[in-house]
């Protein structure tokens, strides 16, 4: 990472800090920010982070999770921590877009500005850049970005538990996106003294009873398999999210449930809520689901983890993900 230094001569003396991650934040964007700011804290810095949406209340046993800024809900209080901010980090996305309106307040301001990703293709908006895409997840740049500070003599439990939570969520318990690097920082992060029984029943042991029945609801109704191209597809209805009250988080973790089906090597998740469809797609193998994502619903992400979404019927763009089909996967 270039400027490394200069981001250490900034740092040599307390700041205030702001973390933005994107909107709807997952398990690896809650990880990276908050060991990020459990890091920055301890060398006295003030930080606060700044998500465009509220996080899923299965991360509620993370810690200072009650400290972060929703914009949704205080636009206000962004836009004056936004004036204050001396330096800004942006985690886990390449785009502003993926901040919404965010966006349009941080672009302006002369802060510092360092961006840390590992998606493809980020756009330049900041002043210092790490971006990996071949890294498992945002969590485990971290891990490499407080090596690069020099500083990993500040990590304790607390600060490796939220990398490792980023890097077992945004890997599905290692099964995506790996690398004999990933595993190694992981070994090297129960060093800290992780308790990663506890962890992973935090991550995988906290369903909801509402949870689990929409689980079996769109297994038994809602999943469709199409055997010619090894495809399955679950589709959640206005209907669904009102009859299970489906919350943020609720459809976390469904999409894989579809990968468990032997000869399946691609599975989409549509769900449709007010304004668009959105779509979750995983896969296999050599099938670039990244591809398939960016070229046709406005979205990417990884190889054989992305999404995307639409406007218009939610049948529509079945119709269209299905017509897709023939041509990324091989009889």
């Amino acid at each position: 990472m270039t400027g490394i230094e200069d981001i250490k001569e900034f740092l040599s003396y307390p700041r205030e800090i702001v973390i933005f991650s994107h909107r709807n934040p997952d398990g690896d964007a809650i990880g990276s920010s908050t060991a990020l700011k459990l890091y920055l804290e301890k060398n006295g810095h003030t930080v606060n982070i700044v998500f465009p949406s509220e996080y899923p209340p299965a991360f509620s046993f993370v810690p200072k999770i009650d400290d972060i800024v929703v914009y949704d809900f205080e636009q206000e209080k962004v836009k004056n921590l936004v004036k204050r901010a001396e330096l800004m980090f942006f985690l886990d996305f390449s785009g502003l877009d993926r901040i919404d309106k965010i966006g349009e307040l941080v672009i302006d301001s002369h802060s510092m500005k360092v961006h840390i990703d590992h998606h493809l293709d980020p756009e330049p908006f900041a002043d210092y850049v790490l971006s990996e895409p071949s890294a498992s997840s945002t969590s485990e740049l971290i891990y490499d970005f407080l090596g690069m500070l020099d500083d990993r003599k500040f990590m304790d439990a607390d600060i490796a538990t939220q990398i490792l939570m980023g890097i077992i969520t945004d890997t599905g318990s290692f099964k995506f996106s790996t690398s004999p690097k990933t595993f190694e920082v992981a070994s090297n992060l129960l060093k800290y003294g992780v308790d990663l029984n506890e962890l992973q029943n935090n991550i995988y042991n906290s369903y909801t009873e509402k949870q689990v029945r929409l689980i079996g609801h769109a297994l038994h109704n809602r999943l469709e398999i199409i055997p010619e191209y090894h495809a399955g597809i679950i589709t959640i209805t206005k209907k669904d999210y009102k009859d299970f009250d489906i919350q943020r988080g609720d459809t976390e973790g469904l999409v894989n449930y579809i990968l468990m089906i032997k000869k399946i090597k691609i599975a989409a998740l549509i769900l449709e809520q007010p304004t668009i469809v959105k779509i979750s797609l995983r896969s296999k193998g050599d099938i670039s689901v990244q591809e398939i994502a960016r070229d046709n619903f406005k979205g990417g992400g990884h190889k054989n983890a992305a999404g995307g979404y639409a406007y218009g019927k939610v049948e529509n763009v079945v119709e269209k993900f299905k017509k897709l089909l023939p041509f990324y996967i091989k009889k």
